[in-house]
Protein backbone atom coordinates (compact mmCIF):
# COMPACT_ATOMS: atom_id res chain seq x y z
CA UNK A 1 0.00 0.00 0.00
CA UNK A 2 2.91 2.40 0.90
CA UNK A 3 4.27 1.79 -2.49
CA UNK A 4 0.92 2.78 -4.47
CA UNK A 5 0.70 5.85 -1.94
CA UNK A 6 4.51 6.81 -2.73
CA UNK A 7 4.07 6.36 -6.95
CA UNK A 8 0.48 8.39 -6.41
CA UNK A 9 3.14 11.21 -4.95
CA UNK A 10 6.05 10.66 -7.12
CA UNK A 11 4.14 10.46 -10.40
CA UNK A 12 1.75 13.99 -9.27
CA UNK A 13 5.22 15.38 -8.80
CA UNK A 14 6.58 14.76 -12.00
CA UNK A 15 3.11 16.10 -13.62
CA UNK A 16 3.50 19.25 -11.69
CA UNK A 17 7.49 19.13 -13.15
CA UNK A 18 5.56 18.53 -16.48
CA UNK A 19 2.79 21.40 -16.47
CA UNK A 20 5.57 24.06 -15.65
CA UNK A 21 7.79 22.86 -18.12
CA UNK A 22 5.24 22.79 -21.00
CA UNK A 23 4.33 26.42 -19.59
CA UNK A 24 7.62 27.76 -19.86
CA UNK A 25 8.12 26.12 -23.27
CA UNK A 26 5.23 27.35 -24.71
CA UNK A 27 5.65 30.82 -23.19
CA UNK A 28 2.41 30.34 -21.55
CA UNK A 29 0.76 33.64 -20.45
CA UNK A 30 -1.14 31.43 -17.63
CA UNK A 31 2.61 30.24 -15.56
CA UNK A 32 0.70 29.93 -12.47
CA UNK A 33 -0.42 25.82 -11.02
CA UNK A 34 -3.41 24.09 -12.10
CA UNK A 35 -3.28 21.86 -9.10
CA UNK A 36 -6.10 20.84 -6.55
CA UNK A 37 -3.68 20.93 -3.64
CA UNK A 38 -0.95 23.88 -2.17
CA UNK A 39 1.56 21.10 -2.53
CA UNK A 40 4.01 20.95 -6.12
CA UNK A 41 1.65 17.83 -7.03
CA UNK A 42 -0.85 17.30 -9.52
CA UNK A 43 -3.05 14.26 -8.18
CA UNK A 44 -4.77 13.86 -11.81
CA UNK A 45 -1.38 12.84 -13.07
CA UNK A 46 -0.67 10.22 -10.16
CA UNK A 47 -4.60 8.90 -10.44
CA UNK A 48 -3.97 8.66 -14.26
CA UNK A 49 -0.46 6.63 -13.70
CA UNK A 50 -2.08 4.56 -10.90
CA UNK A 51 -5.37 3.64 -13.39
CA UNK A 52 -2.74 2.77 -16.18
CA UNK A 53 -0.61 0.73 -13.44
CA UNK A 54 -4.12 -1.28 -12.98
CA UNK A 55 -4.46 -2.12 -16.54
CA UNK A 56 -4.57 -5.53 -17.24
CA UNK A 57 -0.61 -6.80 -17.72
CA UNK A 58 -1.84 -7.88 -21.46
CA UNK A 59 -2.82 -3.99 -21.90
CA UNK A 60 0.38 -2.81 -20.57
CA UNK A 61 2.55 -4.89 -22.93
CA UNK A 62 4.28 -3.52 -25.61
CA UNK A 63 4.59 0.14 -26.79
CA UNK A 64 1.26 0.62 -28.81
CA UNK A 65 -0.82 -1.30 -26.30
CA UNK A 66 0.95 1.14 -23.43
CA UNK A 67 0.47 4.16 -25.74
CA UNK A 68 -3.55 3.03 -26.69
CA UNK A 69 -4.65 1.74 -23.70
CA UNK A 70 -2.93 3.86 -20.98
CA UNK A 71 -3.82 6.96 -22.91
CA UNK A 72 -7.67 6.23 -22.92
CA UNK A 73 -7.20 5.26 -18.88
CA UNK A 74 -5.60 8.28 -18.26
CA UNK A 75 -8.15 10.28 -20.09
CA UNK A 76 -10.61 8.72 -18.87
CA UNK A 77 -9.30 9.69 -14.94
CA UNK A 78 -8.61 13.34 -16.70
CA UNK A 79 -12.26 13.35 -17.65
CA UNK A 80 -13.54 12.14 -13.81
CA UNK A 81 -11.06 14.70 -11.56
CA UNK A 82 -12.19 17.61 -13.99
CA UNK A 83 -15.98 16.78 -13.86
CA UNK A 84 -15.06 16.12 -9.77
CA UNK A 85 -13.60 19.83 -9.32
CA UNK A 86 -16.66 21.00 -11.31
CA UNK A 87 -18.87 19.58 -9.43
CA UNK A 88 -17.64 20.00 -5.99
CA UNK A 89 -15.96 22.96 -6.26
CA UNK A 90 -17.45 25.04 -8.71
CA UNK A 91 -13.81 24.99 -10.49
CA UNK A 92 -11.93 24.17 -13.87
CA UNK A 93 -8.29 23.73 -13.73
CA UNK A 94 -7.64 23.54 -17.69
CA UNK A 95 -9.78 24.00 -19.96
CA UNK A 96 -9.56 22.31 -23.66
CA UNK A 97 -12.40 24.00 -25.21
CA UNK A 98 -10.26 26.33 -27.99
CA UNK A 99 -8.82 22.72 -29.24
CA UNK A 100 -10.32 20.71 -31.32
CA UNK A 101 -11.81 17.01 -30.58
CA UNK A 102 -12.92 18.48 -27.06
CA UNK A 103 -14.89 16.79 -25.09
CA UNK A 104 -17.33 19.62 -22.96
CA UNK A 105 -13.34 21.14 -22.27
CA UNK A 106 -12.21 18.31 -20.24
CA UNK A 107 -10.08 16.50 -22.30
CA UNK A 108 -9.18 16.25 -25.76
CA UNK A 109 -7.83 14.24 -28.44
CA UNK A 110 -4.32 16.00 -28.94
CA UNK A 111 -3.39 15.66 -25.19
CA UNK A 112 -4.60 12.16 -24.90
CA UNK A 113 -2.50 11.14 -27.74
CA UNK A 114 0.51 12.97 -25.76
CA UNK A 115 -0.53 11.55 -22.77
CA UNK A 116 -0.29 7.56 -24.31
CA UNK A 117 2.60 8.20 -26.04
CA UNK A 118 4.42 9.91 -23.22
CA UNK A 119 3.32 6.54 -21.52
CA UNK A 120 4.47 4.49 -23.45
CA UNK A 121 7.92 6.46 -23.94
CA UNK A 122 8.79 6.66 -20.59
CA UNK A 123 6.56 4.58 -17.85
CA UNK A 124 8.43 1.26 -18.38
CA UNK A 125 11.69 3.05 -17.59
CA UNK A 126 10.26 5.11 -14.70
CA UNK A 127 9.02 2.03 -12.81
CA UNK A 128 12.04 0.12 -13.20
CA UNK A 129 13.70 2.81 -11.33
CA UNK A 130 11.04 4.35 -9.17
CA UNK A 131 10.01 0.68 -7.49
CA UNK A 132 13.21 0.07 -6.21
CA UNK A 133 14.10 3.04 -4.55
CA UNK A 134 10.27 3.92 -3.41
CA UNK A 135 10.23 0.35 -1.59
CA UNK A 136 12.89 1.29 0.49
CA UNK A 137 10.65 4.20 2.31
CA UNK A 138 10.60 3.69 6.31
CA UNK A 139 6.83 3.41 7.34
CA UNK A 140 7.30 6.32 9.54
CA UNK A 141 8.30 8.80 6.43
CA UNK A 142 5.27 7.28 4.42
CA UNK A 143 2.79 8.05 7.63
CA UNK A 144 4.43 11.76 7.85
CA UNK A 145 3.40 12.08 4.09
CA UNK A 146 0.32 11.07 4.48
CA UNK A 147 -0.30 13.04 6.80
CA UNK A 148 0.98 16.47 5.12
CA UNK A 149 -0.78 15.01 1.98
CA UNK A 150 -4.13 14.81 3.92
CA UNK A 151 -3.36 18.23 5.62
CA UNK A 152 -3.00 19.89 2.29
CA UNK A 153 -6.07 18.12 0.62
CA UNK A 154 -8.35 19.24 3.79
CA UNK A 155 -7.00 22.57 3.60
CA UNK A 156 -7.49 22.95 -0.41
CA UNK A 157 -10.70 21.42 -0.59
CA UNK A 158 -11.82 24.47 2.35
CA UNK A 159 -10.18 27.30 0.23
CA UNK A 160 -11.83 25.72 -3.08
CA UNK A 161 -15.39 25.26 -0.92
CA UNK A 162 -15.16 28.63 0.15
CA UNK A 163 -13.98 30.58 -2.49
CA UNK A 164 -14.29 28.88 -5.71
CA UNK A 165 -11.45 30.34 -7.11
CA UNK A 166 -7.95 28.01 -7.97
CA UNK A 167 -5.94 31.19 -8.18
CA UNK A 168 -6.23 31.26 -4.09
CA UNK A 169 -4.38 28.20 -3.81
CA UNK A 170 -1.06 30.14 -5.05
CA UNK A 171 1.13 30.18 -2.32
CA UNK A 172 2.49 33.26 -3.70
CA UNK A 173 0.41 36.14 -4.85
CA UNK A 174 0.59 36.90 -8.54
CA UNK A 175 3.42 39.48 -10.03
Amino acid sequence: MALTLWLFWTYSFLGYLLEKAFAWLTRSPQQVRKCFLLLPLCPVYGLGVLAVLALPPELRRGFWNLAVWGGLAATAVEYGVHWAYERLFGVRFWDYHALRGNLRGRVCVPFSIAWGLLLAVALPGLQQILVPLLSGIPAWVSYLMLLLFTADGVISARILDVTRDIDQLRLLPAA
